[in-house]
């Protein structure tokens, strides 16, 4: 009943390429093999691990470059060698508890695999093999070990059906800034300079204060900046778009993002220069309701629980074990 029971559970499982022999079929190059870890006596080898991390190294040496890179190819490479530790933890649990995977199981994953990604060319699929240096032989194994890791999680990592109002309420107010959009304002301005050397920063500030009494008297923001400003912005009537917060200077970010659209800033002194600033439009800054955000907070926290549950599960097969890495 036992074994019927689990191969019930095989039964429901997904019929998808494991990760591993993704990676395997897409390792470049030759690897240099050698033992990278001793599991209850099963070896793990450096090509084992090379082979699942292989798309994720191409990924990240498009990304970084040296010491960063570095960096990031052991802390893959290490994430790869414990993925596999936590599969062959989890394939010999399967064989203590005297559980069997019949062989038309994977028979039949090989030949979903073929069907659906070579056309049914059974011929093609050995070839792409070969070239790899990879046998059948070691493909239904990873395979049978894939079907085996997904039963056995199954088994023992319960999906959470229920989440109680309290936590969600919780996890909404914790992270309230996470959901709320990011504010933006779109954001015209004119810069009228000084020049200590020149002593002239008294005429600059009544220029300053003659546009901005142009402007109340209904003067366009665009043309003043036009021929008053001395902003990169110029030629584009002052126009810096969209821009959110941290964007500007402190002072001048805080007259932005407290000004009413439409309306111009009094004259800013912001070190030798002298800023009028105008709001066109504002967006974002909302957040949510807790009713709206619900269903995606309870989706999560059931993912949070299931993930728990399997990392209480999988440390105690570590605990059991003697684990030795190199």
């Amino acid at each position: 009943m036992k074994r019927m029971l689990f191969v019930a559970l095989l039964a429901g499982s997904s019929l998808v390429l494991s990760p591993l022999c993704r990676g395997a079929l897409a390792a470049e190059g030759e690897i240099i093999d050698g033992i990278a870890a001793i599991v209850n006596g099963e070896v793990i080898t450096y090509s084992q691990v090379r082979g699942l991390v292989a798309p994720r190294e191409r990924l990240l040496k498009s990304q970084f470059k040296g010491e960063e890179l570095a960096k990031q190819l052991k802390a893959a490479r290490e994430a790869a060698l414990k993925d596999l530790i936590d599969r062959q933890l989890i394939v010999q649990s399967f064989i203590k508890e005297k559980f069997e995977l019949p062989d038309h199981f994977v028979e039949e994953r090989v030949n979903d695999l073929i069907r659906d990604s070579f056309g049914g060319d059974r011929q093609a699929f050995i070839k792409t093999l070969q070239a790899q240096n990879y046998t059948l032989t070691e493909f239904k194994k990873h395979e049978k070990e894939s079907i085996i890791v997904q039963a056995m999680r199954s088994k023992n990592v319960k999906p959470a059906t229920i989440i109680p109002p309290g936590k969600i309420t919780e996890y909404y107010n914790k992270h309230r800034a996470e959901f709320t959009a990011k504010e933006e304002v779109k954001l015209r301005m004119i810069m009228i300079p000084t020049h200590a050397a020149e002593g002239n920063a008294a005429a600059q500030k009544a220029i300053a204060e003659e546009i901005l009494g142009k402007l109340a008297d209904g003067a366009p923001f665009d043309r003043m900046a036009q021929i008053y400003s001395e902003d990169s912005t110029r030629d584009l009537g002052g126009d810096w778009g969209w821009i959110e917060r941290k964007t500007l200077a402190a002072p001048l970010e805080k007259v932005a993002f407290n000004l009413p659209p439409g309306r111009a800033s009094h004259v800013i002194e912001l070190g030798p220069n002298y800023y009028i600033l105008k709001v066109d439009e504002k967006r974002g800054g909302e957040t949510p309701s807790l009713a709206k955000l619900r269903p995606e907070i309870e989706k999560k926290l059931m993912q949070e629980e299931s993930q728990r549950q399997q990392e209480i599960w999988l440390a105690g097969l570590r605990q059991k074990a003697y684990i030795r890495t190199f």
